[in-house]
């Protein structure tokens, strides 16, 4: 099969929701994908954050080959040995004590809005109305379930589907002061991202994430982090939050969780699952024991190869290069990054739009979000060679385009040439 069969199948019998690039993908190895004209590609993107590890590491293979042929799903009316070993990984790291496992990142959201809301309940005073409101951030993005589009504070996003959920308000990303002015005690959770990922890769600031914390814990409502695409050990530590020393009521996590395999979580603190009792919540194939196996074997494969420490230093590599770009072109507004979640932000929707083709056609993989944003999540066994290689491809691409852009303003227009010519029309 070739890119057009592809195309012209699937636009037959698929919904239309994705706006694919044209490559076919046949295989990947390490940080590396292969169409299906055997052309390679360096990744930057990997599956958004999800392979974490690259593709075809042995030891996750290992795990599928070994734990597929024993058992690959069964009900949660049952136990199997890998669900406590997934959770006391997770509580391990995380330091926070009880686990809910999901298929995805949305559904671990959604869990986690329905824990903020039963919690609220739970601890309402007798005869008096229980917290509900929930304070989103602008310029968020937590999926695409109601729930979850409720609180993506990006109406792009939700204007296709409203009326959505009631009793959500948008704050203004680090905004202190508006963070403040809209909290009161009829809050039941306060969301955000600690690294806006869909929005550019925007970092929570300190300050508004400290007071976040204080209101939270002195109403009695819940901190909500969603850790989905900068949790597992991308921005150098195994969650963005503890490079703030802030610890939240709830996180939820998935992409880089099972190593492609579809997995989210929930982790809370024991006060904020006290809420819960048996069911009130669940998932038929959350918590599977392929993708827990799996789950336990990321978690110790980035131990035992130290990746965070090698995130950490990689990443302020990574910003340091990319800030030597910044210098080369004024096309380039502002390099950010924590890790290996690492963003540029462009002058141009149209120019960040036309990289991402051009960087393609060079054998690079990266992707554009929040319009003027190239966005870079590699994985995490990438080596200084493959930073050089992306950032010496991109600075050939944005020389190409800042001239061909410059042409393309310099040529005059029929209506400018008449008007040189003295036409008034």
């Amino acid at each position: 099969m070739n890119v057009a069969e592809a195309k012209q199948r699937e636009s037959q019998v698929l919904l239309p929701t994705y706006d694919r690039v044209p490559l076919l993908l046949e295989r990947g190895k390490d940080v590396y994908v292969y169409d299906a004209d055997g052309h390679k590609y360096l990744d930057f993107v990997s599956g958004i954050g999800v392979n974490a590890l690259g593709y075809g590491d042995r030891a996750v293979l290992k795990t599928i080959s070994k734990q597929s042929a024993r058992l690959i799903h069964c009900s949660n009316l049952y136990y199997h040995e890998f669900t406590a070993q997934i959770a006391e990984r997770l509580v391990r790291i995380s330091g926070l004590d009880r686990v809910f496992l999901s298929n995805s990142g949305t559904e671990a959201w959604e869990a986690a809005l329905k824990i903020s809301r039963a919690y609220a309940k739970k601890t309402a005073p007798t005869g008096s109305e229980p917290k509900y409101r929930v304070l989103a951030m602008s310029n968020s993005f937590h999926g695409r379930t109601y729930g979850a589009l409720s609180t993506t504070g990006q109406a792009k996003y939700r204007d296709a589907f409203a009326p959505v959920l009631p009793g959500v308000e948008f704050v203004t990303f680090n905004d202190v002061e508006d963070l403040k002015q809209k909290f009161n005690d009829s809050v039941c959770a306060v969301a955000l991202e600690a690294v806006q990922g869909e929005g550019g890769i925007q970092l929570v600031s300190r300050e508004f994430l400290e007071t976040a914390r204080a209101l939270t814990a002195g109403s009695g409502a819940l901190l909500l982090l969603d850790e989905i695409q900068s949790g597992l050990g991308r921005t150098g530590e195994w969650f963005a939050y503890q490079h703030y020393g802030i610890k939240p009521d709830v996180i939820t996590l998935a992409k880089p969780i099972a190593g492609g395999l579809p997995l989210g979580a929930v982790l809370t603190t024991n006060e904020a699952a006290s809420c819960l009792k048996p069911g009130m919540h669940g998932s038929t194939f959350g918590g599977g024991p392929l993708a827990c196996a799996v789950a336990c074997t990321v978690i110790d494969q980035i131990e035992k190869r130290k990746l965070l420490k090698s995130n950490r230093e990689l990443g302020k590599y990574f910003v340091k290069k990319l800030e030597g770009l910044k210098k080369k072109h004024a096309c380039v507004h502002e390099v950010r990054g924590l890790g290996l979640m690492v963003a540029i932000e462009l002058d141009s929707a149209d120019l960040a739009k036309a990289a991402v083709p051009a960087m393609l056609e060079r054998g690079v993989i990266i992707n554009r979000t929040h319009e003027t944003s190239l966005r870079f999540l590699p994985p995490y066994t990438i080596r200084k060679k493959h930073i050089d290689e992306v950032v010496k491809t991109l600075d050939a691409t944005l020389k190409a385009l800042e001239q061909t852009h410059t042409k393309s303003e310099a040529q005059p227009s029929p209506e400018t040439e008449l008007v040189a010519q003295g036409s008034t029309h």
